[in-house]
């Protein structure tokens, strides 16, 4: 099954659903990618802090070469890490990243954070994560607008069809669209019904911004993580409202989170590493919820977020 896709205001067709690359482990990365895309999986969300671009490449030229897809069935996502933010290093560093993914051109390309830090050169640590070269938290004075007016240029270039940006509040957003003049194609957020970020997804669908849900199942990727409110917080798979609506409709509590996006036009990228599940977060699309359900999901909004800088122990209050 193959998952419906969004036109994006760039012009190119985006796959509602697809698979997200965050913490997938570098030795099951490749195997990954080439079992999703037999299962019919198009999209996959990588970006240099995940650190298996490399892996994840070898799975899809595995599967370009067995002709199971073409390069231009797929829809490759990266993001712009924050270690070059400045006009001269995004380049570069995109060129970097298409050699490891082996591909020649990015469908889209994101800046990951609104956040500037200090280049860190590749060969000293990549990813760089987000210490400097010092092993401190340090800011560059790189603007959006500097970062931005680079990432366009990436566009003209080729490099990639589409730019777009993530974890970008709603005031930021509004700034960014005073001098893009490549606009966006996309908003990417954490997203679920403990987070429905709801005017923020209003403003950026009203400018024609398509945004991409993270973290659709709430606490449950950032226990590992060990992050303070996603172990206090009960799990949204174990949810009365979640659970009933599972049960109404044959479905699992995972399909009911991801329908209750896509049904909003919102795009969404799990990942499971087992087979049933794999296919079963495609199909999220083909039936409905109903209105009062769509509504009694939104509900559960408490304005937890879960990945925050300040979980992590850094000090970087984007939120």
């Amino acid at each position: 099954m193959a998952s419906p896709t969004v036109k994006l205001n760039s012009g190119y067709d985006m796959p509602l659903v697809g698979f997200g690359l965050w913490k997938v482990n570098n030795d099951t990365c490749a195997d990954q990618i080439y079992h999703a895309i037999k299962a019919g999986y198009r999209l996959f969300d990588g970006a240099c802090d995940y650190g298996n671009e490399v892996e994840a490449g070898r799975g899809i030229a595995r599967a370009i070469e067995e002709g199971i897809v073409k390069r231009e069935e797929l829809f490759i996502v990266s993001k712009l890490w924050n270690s070059f933010h400045e006009g001269d290093r995004v380049e570069p560093i995109c060129r970097k990243q298409l050699a490891d993914w082996g591909i020649d051109y990015f469908d889209l390309y994101m800046v990951h954070f609104p956040i500037a830090l200090k280049y860190v050169d590749p060969a000293v640590r990549y990813p760089p994560g987000w210490s400097s070269e010092n092993d401190k938290l340090e800011f560059s004075n790189a603007t959006i607008q500097e970062t931005w007016t680079a990432m366009e240029s990436l566009v003209d270039k080729k490099f990639t069809r589409s730019i777009g940006v993530s974890n970008f509040s709603a005031q930021l957003l509004m700034d960014l669209l005073r001098y893009a003049r490549v606009r966006p194609a996309t908003l990417q957020v954490e997203h679920h019904p403990y987070l429905t970020q709801t005017r923020l997804v209003e403003y950026a669908q009203k400018e024609g911004i398509t945004v991409t849900a993270y973290s659709s199942f709430g606490p449950l990727s950032f226990l590992e993580l060990d992050v303070k409110n996603a172990v206090d917080t009960p799990p949204l798979f174990e949810h009365n409202t979640i659970k009933s609506l599972a049960e109404k409709y044959g479905k699992t509590p995972a399909q009911v989170l991801l329908r209750w996006a896509t049904q909003r036009g919102i795009a969404v990228i799990p990942k499971s590493n087992d087979p049933t599940r794999l296919s079963q977060n495609l199909e999220v699309t083909g039936w409905d919820l109903e209105k009062t359900e769509l509504e009694a999901i939104s509900s559960l909004d408490k304005g937890l977020r879960f990945n925050d800088p300040l979980g992590y122990g850094l000090y970087v209050p984007i939120f």
